[in-house]
Protein backbone atom coordinates (compact mmCIF):
# COMPACT_ATOMS: atom_id res chain seq x y z
CA UNK A 1 0.00 0.00 0.00
CA UNK A 2 1.05 3.55 -0.70
CA UNK A 3 0.44 6.78 1.19
CA UNK A 4 -1.00 9.75 -0.66
CA UNK A 5 -2.37 13.22 0.02
CA UNK A 6 -5.44 14.89 -1.46
CA UNK A 7 -5.13 18.53 -2.50
CA UNK A 8 -7.83 21.01 -3.51
CA UNK A 9 -7.43 23.02 -6.71
CA UNK A 10 -6.03 26.14 -5.03
CA UNK A 11 -3.52 23.95 -3.17
CA UNK A 12 -1.93 22.40 -6.26
CA UNK A 13 1.36 24.25 -5.75
CA UNK A 14 4.98 23.21 -5.57
CA UNK A 15 5.05 24.13 -1.88
CA UNK A 16 2.18 21.75 -1.11
CA UNK A 17 3.68 19.01 -3.25
CA UNK A 18 6.85 19.38 -1.16
CA UNK A 19 4.77 19.27 2.03
CA UNK A 20 3.17 16.02 0.84
CA UNK A 21 6.56 14.46 0.17
CA UNK A 22 7.94 15.66 3.51
CA UNK A 23 4.93 14.12 5.28
CA UNK A 24 5.70 10.74 3.74
CA UNK A 25 3.39 10.72 0.73
CA UNK A 26 4.43 9.10 -2.51
CA UNK A 27 1.22 9.96 -4.39
CA UNK A 28 -1.22 12.85 -4.87
CA UNK A 29 -4.97 12.88 -5.49
CA UNK A 30 -5.88 16.22 -7.08
CA UNK A 31 -9.17 18.13 -7.15
CA UNK A 32 -9.62 20.32 -10.22
CA UNK A 33 -13.12 21.54 -9.33
CA UNK A 34 -12.98 24.87 -7.50
CA UNK A 35 -15.38 24.23 -4.61
CA UNK A 36 -14.65 27.63 -3.08
CA UNK A 37 -15.56 29.92 -6.00
CA UNK A 38 -18.35 32.24 -4.92
CA UNK A 39 -19.19 30.19 -1.86
CA UNK A 40 -19.22 30.93 1.86
CA UNK A 41 -16.13 32.90 3.00
CA UNK A 42 -13.62 31.74 5.55
CA UNK A 43 -13.08 28.15 4.43
CA UNK A 44 -9.34 28.58 3.91
CA UNK A 45 -7.78 25.23 3.07
CA UNK A 46 -10.36 23.22 5.00
CA UNK A 47 -13.04 21.13 3.31
CA UNK A 48 -16.07 23.17 2.22
CA UNK A 49 -19.48 22.86 3.85
CA UNK A 50 -21.30 25.68 2.05
CA UNK A 51 -24.76 27.13 2.64
CA UNK A 52 -28.31 26.46 1.41
CA UNK A 53 -26.96 27.70 -1.94
CA UNK A 54 -24.21 25.13 -1.99
CA UNK A 55 -20.47 25.50 -2.21
CA UNK A 56 -20.57 28.16 -4.90
CA UNK A 57 -20.41 28.46 -8.67
CA UNK A 58 -19.52 25.56 -10.95
CA UNK A 59 -16.90 26.05 -13.65
CA UNK A 60 -17.04 27.06 -17.30
CA UNK A 61 -19.39 24.73 -19.20
CA UNK A 62 -17.45 25.32 -22.42
CA UNK A 63 -13.96 24.75 -21.03
CA UNK A 64 -13.01 21.15 -20.26
CA UNK A 65 -9.73 20.33 -18.59
CA UNK A 66 -7.18 20.28 -21.39
CA UNK A 67 -4.55 17.65 -22.08
CA UNK A 68 -1.91 20.32 -21.54
CA UNK A 69 -3.37 21.20 -18.13
CA UNK A 70 -3.49 17.58 -17.02
CA UNK A 71 -0.01 16.78 -18.32
CA UNK A 72 1.41 19.91 -16.71
CA UNK A 73 -0.11 18.95 -13.37
CA UNK A 74 1.32 15.43 -13.58
CA UNK A 75 4.77 16.78 -14.39
CA UNK A 76 4.61 19.28 -11.53
CA UNK A 77 3.72 16.49 -9.12
CA UNK A 78 6.50 14.30 -10.48
CA UNK A 79 9.04 17.13 -10.17
CA UNK A 80 8.44 16.99 -6.42
CA UNK A 81 9.19 13.25 -6.33
CA UNK A 82 5.54 12.14 -6.28
CA UNK A 83 3.08 10.41 -8.60
CA UNK A 84 -0.33 11.75 -9.61
CA UNK A 85 -2.70 8.89 -8.79
CA UNK A 86 -6.12 10.37 -9.48
CA UNK A 87 -8.30 13.33 -10.29
CA UNK A 88 -11.24 13.53 -7.91
CA UNK A 89 -14.69 14.74 -9.04
CA UNK A 90 -16.10 16.04 -12.30
CA UNK A 91 -17.15 19.68 -12.48
CA UNK A 92 -20.98 19.96 -12.36
CA UNK A 93 -20.74 22.40 -15.27
CA UNK A 94 -19.47 19.54 -17.45
CA UNK A 95 -21.92 16.79 -16.51
CA UNK A 96 -24.97 18.19 -14.68
CA UNK A 97 -27.46 16.86 -17.24
CA UNK A 98 -26.12 13.32 -16.79
CA UNK A 99 -27.13 13.60 -13.13
CA UNK A 100 -30.39 15.40 -13.91
CA UNK A 101 -31.22 13.50 -17.13
CA UNK A 102 -31.58 16.87 -18.80
CA UNK A 103 -31.60 18.10 -22.41
CA UNK A 104 -27.80 18.40 -22.63
CA UNK A 105 -27.19 14.83 -21.54
CA UNK A 106 -25.64 13.66 -24.83
CA UNK A 107 -23.23 16.59 -24.83
CA UNK A 108 -22.28 15.91 -21.23
CA UNK A 109 -21.63 12.24 -21.89
CA UNK A 110 -19.28 13.37 -24.66
CA UNK A 111 -17.64 15.75 -22.15
CA UNK A 112 -16.96 12.94 -19.69
CA UNK A 113 -15.66 10.65 -22.42
CA UNK A 114 -13.29 13.40 -23.57
CA UNK A 115 -12.05 14.01 -20.03
CA UNK A 116 -11.41 10.30 -19.52
CA UNK A 117 -9.48 10.05 -22.79
CA UNK A 118 -7.36 13.04 -21.79
CA UNK A 119 -6.60 11.49 -18.40
CA UNK A 120 -5.38 8.40 -20.19
CA UNK A 121 -3.24 10.43 -22.58
CA UNK A 122 -1.79 12.37 -19.62
CA UNK A 123 -0.90 9.16 -17.76
CA UNK A 124 -3.36 9.60 -14.89
CA UNK A 125 -4.82 6.18 -14.01
CA UNK A 126 -7.90 7.01 -11.90
CA UNK A 127 -10.93 9.31 -11.95
CA UNK A 128 -12.88 9.54 -8.70
CA UNK A 129 -16.51 10.66 -8.87
CA UNK A 130 -19.68 10.99 -6.79
CA UNK A 131 -22.95 10.27 -8.62
CA UNK A 132 -25.32 12.38 -6.58
CA UNK A 133 -27.94 15.07 -7.10
CA UNK A 134 -27.55 16.92 -3.82
CA UNK A 135 -23.85 16.10 -3.45
CA UNK A 136 -21.98 16.65 -0.20
CA UNK A 137 -24.56 18.79 1.61
CA UNK A 138 -25.97 19.11 5.10
CA UNK A 139 -22.72 18.95 7.05
CA UNK A 140 -21.80 21.36 9.81
CA UNK A 141 -18.55 22.68 11.29
CA UNK A 142 -17.74 22.91 14.95
CA UNK A 143 -15.09 22.33 17.58
CA UNK A 144 -15.96 18.65 17.51
CA UNK A 145 -12.54 16.98 17.74
CA UNK A 146 -10.17 16.38 20.64
CA UNK A 147 -9.02 19.55 22.37
CA UNK A 148 -11.71 21.60 20.66
CA UNK A 149 -10.17 21.19 17.22
CA UNK A 150 -12.44 22.33 14.37
CA UNK A 151 -13.85 19.48 12.30
CA UNK A 152 -16.93 18.54 10.31
CA UNK A 153 -20.01 16.62 11.35
CA UNK A 154 -23.77 16.44 10.98
CA UNK A 155 -26.44 17.63 13.39
CA UNK A 156 -29.65 16.26 11.88
CA UNK A 157 -31.36 15.61 8.57
CA UNK A 158 -31.08 18.23 5.82
CA UNK A 159 -33.96 18.40 3.40
CA UNK A 160 -34.03 22.05 2.35
CA UNK A 161 -35.32 21.84 -1.25
CA UNK A 162 -32.67 22.16 -3.94
CA UNK A 163 -33.17 25.30 -6.08
CA UNK A 164 -33.27 25.18 -9.86
CA UNK A 165 -29.86 25.66 -11.42
CA UNK A 166 -28.10 23.65 -8.71
CA UNK A 167 -26.84 20.09 -8.67
CA UNK A 168 -24.10 18.31 -6.74
CA UNK A 169 -24.13 21.18 -4.19
CA UNK A 170 -22.95 23.73 -6.78
CA UNK A 171 -24.74 26.31 -8.91
CA UNK A 172 -24.34 25.62 -12.63
CA UNK A 173 -27.02 28.12 -13.79
CA UNK A 174 -27.33 31.28 -11.66
CA UNK A 175 -30.04 32.57 -14.04
CA UNK A 176 -32.31 29.56 -13.59
CA UNK A 177 -36.03 30.19 -13.15
CA UNK A 178 -37.29 30.37 -9.55
CA UNK A 179 -38.38 27.08 -8.08
CA UNK A 180 -36.92 23.79 -6.98
CA UNK A 181 -35.54 20.69 -8.69
CA UNK A 182 -38.31 18.06 -8.69
CA UNK A 183 -37.45 14.98 -6.63
CA UNK A 184 -36.80 11.73 -8.46
CA UNK A 185 -37.20 8.16 -7.31
CA UNK A 186 -34.30 5.93 -6.23
CA UNK A 187 -35.03 3.69 -9.24
CA UNK A 188 -34.63 6.66 -11.59
CA UNK A 189 -31.30 7.61 -10.03
CA UNK A 190 -29.98 4.04 -10.26
CA UNK A 191 -31.08 3.92 -13.90
CA UNK A 192 -29.13 7.10 -14.61
CA UNK A 193 -26.00 5.59 -13.07
CA UNK A 194 -26.42 2.38 -15.06
CA UNK A 195 -26.74 4.30 -18.36
CA UNK A 196 -23.73 6.44 -17.44
CA UNK A 197 -21.54 3.43 -16.74
CA UNK A 198 -22.62 1.68 -19.94
CA UNK A 199 -21.57 4.70 -22.00
CA UNK A 200 -18.33 5.70 -20.30
CA UNK A 201 -16.73 2.47 -19.03
CA UNK A 202 -15.82 1.18 -22.52
CA UNK A 203 -14.06 4.50 -23.14
CA UNK A 204 -12.30 4.24 -19.78
CA UNK A 205 -11.08 0.73 -20.56
CA UNK A 206 -9.72 1.86 -23.91
CA UNK A 207 -8.00 4.86 -22.28
CA UNK A 208 -6.50 2.79 -19.46
CA UNK A 209 -8.38 4.77 -16.82
CA UNK A 210 -10.44 3.39 -13.93
CA UNK A 211 -13.55 5.14 -12.58
CA UNK A 212 -13.94 5.02 -8.80
CA UNK A 213 -17.31 5.83 -7.20
CA UNK A 214 -17.43 7.56 -3.80
CA UNK A 215 -20.26 6.53 -1.45
CA UNK A 216 -22.78 9.15 -0.41
CA UNK A 217 -21.50 11.77 2.01
CA UNK A 218 -23.31 12.23 4.31
CA UNK A 219 -24.79 8.75 3.84
CA UNK A 220 -28.47 9.60 4.33
CA UNK A 221 -31.33 7.99 2.35
CA UNK A 222 -32.14 11.46 1.05
CA UNK A 223 -30.63 14.94 1.15
CA UNK A 224 -32.52 18.05 0.04
CA UNK A 225 -35.45 15.83 -0.86
CA UNK A 226 -33.39 13.87 -3.41
CA UNK A 227 -32.55 10.15 -3.13
CA UNK A 228 -29.04 8.80 -2.60
CA UNK A 229 -27.35 5.75 -4.10
CA UNK A 230 -24.73 4.33 -1.72
CA UNK A 231 -25.99 5.30 1.72
CA UNK A 232 -25.59 1.77 3.15
CA UNK A 233 -22.59 -0.53 2.53
CA UNK A 234 -24.65 -3.15 0.66
CA UNK A 235 -25.39 -0.70 -2.16
CA UNK A 236 -21.72 -0.67 -3.17
CA UNK A 237 -22.24 -4.26 -4.30
CA UNK A 238 -25.09 -3.10 -6.50
CA UNK A 239 -22.71 -0.63 -8.16
CA UNK A 240 -20.16 -3.39 -8.84
CA UNK A 241 -22.87 -5.66 -10.21
CA UNK A 242 -24.19 -3.00 -12.61
CA UNK A 243 -21.23 -3.45 -14.96
CA UNK A 244 -18.53 -6.15 -15.08
CA UNK A 245 -15.82 -3.83 -16.42
CA UNK A 246 -12.58 -3.87 -14.40
CA UNK A 247 -12.67 -0.08 -14.80
CA UNK A 248 -15.80 0.02 -12.60
CA UNK A 249 -14.20 0.58 -9.20
CA UNK A 250 -14.77 2.15 -5.81
CA UNK A 251 -13.42 5.31 -4.25
CA UNK A 252 -13.54 3.55 -0.93
CA UNK A 253 -14.28 6.05 1.83
CA UNK A 254 -13.96 4.36 5.22
CA UNK A 255 -15.25 7.44 7.03
CA UNK A 256 -18.48 7.61 5.04
CA UNK A 257 -18.98 3.85 5.36
CA UNK A 258 -18.47 4.05 9.12
CA UNK A 259 -21.12 6.79 9.36
CA UNK A 260 -23.73 4.48 7.80
CA UNK A 261 -26.38 2.98 10.06
CA UNK A 262 -25.93 -0.61 8.83
CA UNK A 263 -22.97 -2.96 8.62
CA UNK A 264 -19.80 -3.70 10.57
CA UNK A 265 -17.02 -1.54 9.15
CA UNK A 266 -14.40 -4.33 9.35
CA UNK A 267 -16.66 -6.81 7.55
CA UNK A 268 -17.39 -4.12 4.94
CA UNK A 269 -13.68 -3.47 4.34
CA UNK A 270 -13.03 -7.21 4.08
CA UNK A 271 -15.96 -7.85 1.71
CA UNK A 272 -15.03 -5.20 -0.84
CA UNK A 273 -11.24 -5.44 -0.65
CA UNK A 274 -11.47 -9.17 -1.40
CA UNK A 275 -13.13 -8.29 -4.71
CA UNK A 276 -10.14 -6.18 -5.79
CA UNK A 277 -12.36 -3.30 -6.91
CA UNK A 278 -10.90 -0.57 -4.69
CA UNK A 279 -9.52 2.23 -6.82
CA UNK A 280 -8.12 4.16 -3.88
CA UNK A 281 -9.02 4.59 -0.22
CA UNK A 282 -10.12 7.57 1.88
CA UNK A 283 -9.20 6.82 5.49
CA UNK A 284 -10.41 9.06 8.32
CA UNK A 285 -12.06 8.46 11.67
CA UNK A 286 -15.49 9.38 13.05
CA UNK A 287 -17.78 9.08 16.06
CA UNK A 288 -21.48 8.41 15.64
CA UNK A 289 -23.78 7.61 12.74
CA UNK A 290 -25.88 9.77 10.47
CA UNK A 291 -27.67 12.01 11.09
CA UNK A 292 -25.49 12.71 14.16
CA UNK A 293 -21.76 12.20 13.71
CA UNK A 294 -18.42 13.97 14.20
CA UNK A 295 -15.14 13.66 12.34
CA UNK A 296 -12.27 13.05 14.76
CA UNK A 297 -8.51 12.81 14.79
CA UNK A 298 -7.48 9.61 13.07
CA UNK A 299 -6.51 7.92 16.37
CA UNK A 300 -9.52 9.10 18.35
CA UNK A 301 -12.68 7.80 16.67
CA UNK A 302 -14.71 4.61 16.71
CA UNK A 303 -12.79 2.99 13.84
CA UNK A 304 -9.67 0.97 14.61
CA UNK A 305 -7.65 2.33 11.71
CA UNK A 306 -4.78 -0.11 12.23
CA UNK A 307 -7.24 -2.99 11.99
CA UNK A 308 -8.55 -1.57 8.71
CA UNK A 309 -5.01 -1.35 7.35
CA UNK A 310 -4.42 -4.96 8.35
CA UNK A 311 -7.51 -6.14 6.49
CA UNK A 312 -6.49 -4.25 3.37
CA UNK A 313 -3.00 -5.76 3.58
CA UNK A 314 -4.31 -9.28 4.07
CA UNK A 315 -6.59 -8.99 1.04
CA UNK A 316 -3.86 -7.75 -1.26
CA UNK A 317 -4.76 -4.08 -1.68
CA UNK A 318 -1.70 -2.32 -3.08
CA UNK A 319 -3.22 1.04 -4.02
CA UNK A 320 -3.12 4.51 -2.51
CA UNK A 321 -4.57 5.55 0.85
CA UNK A 322 -5.20 9.21 1.64
CA UNK A 323 -6.49 10.93 4.79
CA UNK A 324 -9.39 12.65 3.03
CA UNK A 325 -10.22 14.96 5.95
CA UNK A 326 -8.59 15.84 9.26
CA UNK A 327 -9.44 18.21 12.12
CA UNK A 328 -7.57 21.49 12.00
CA UNK A 329 -5.01 22.22 14.69
CA UNK A 330 -4.32 25.40 16.66
CA UNK A 331 -1.30 26.90 14.94
CA UNK A 332 -0.35 29.12 12.02
CA UNK A 333 -1.08 26.36 9.48
CA UNK A 334 -4.17 24.53 10.82
CA UNK A 335 -4.87 22.35 7.76
CA UNK A 336 -1.24 21.37 7.26
CA UNK A 337 -0.76 20.47 10.92
CA UNK A 338 -3.91 18.35 10.99
CA UNK A 339 -2.93 16.54 7.82
CA UNK A 340 0.65 16.01 8.99
CA UNK A 341 -0.70 14.37 12.15
CA UNK A 342 -2.94 12.05 10.11
CA UNK A 343 -0.16 11.25 7.66
CA UNK A 344 2.24 10.38 10.45
CA UNK A 345 -0.28 8.03 12.05
CA UNK A 346 -0.98 6.30 8.75
CA UNK A 347 2.72 6.05 7.92
CA UNK A 348 3.39 4.38 11.27
CA UNK A 349 0.42 2.07 10.74
CA UNK A 350 1.65 1.00 7.33
CA UNK A 351 5.17 0.39 8.60
CA UNK A 352 3.86 -1.75 11.46
CA UNK A 353 2.09 -4.20 9.15
CA UNK A 354 3.55 -7.63 8.49
CA UNK A 355 4.94 -8.28 5.01
CA UNK A 356 2.27 -8.60 2.33
CA UNK A 357 1.24 -12.20 1.57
Amino acid sequence: MKLGLGLYRHMLTRENFQFARQAGATHVVAHLVDYFKGGAPGAGDDQPTGTDYGWGRAGDPDQLWTLEELTGLRRGVEDAGLKLEAIENFDPAHWHDILLDGPQRARHIANVQTIIRRLGQAGIPLMGYNFSLAGVAGRTKGNYARGGAPSVGMEGAYDQPMPNGMVWNMVYDPAAAPGHVPPVTPAQLWSRLERFLAEVLPVAEEAGVRLALHPDDPPMPSIRGQPRLVYQPRFYQQVIDLHPSPANQLEFCVGSLAEMTEGDIYEVVDHYSRQHRLGYVHLRNVRGKVPQYRETFIDDGEVDVRRVLGILQRNGFTGVIIPDHAPQMSCAAPWHAGMAYAMGFLQAGLQSLPPAP
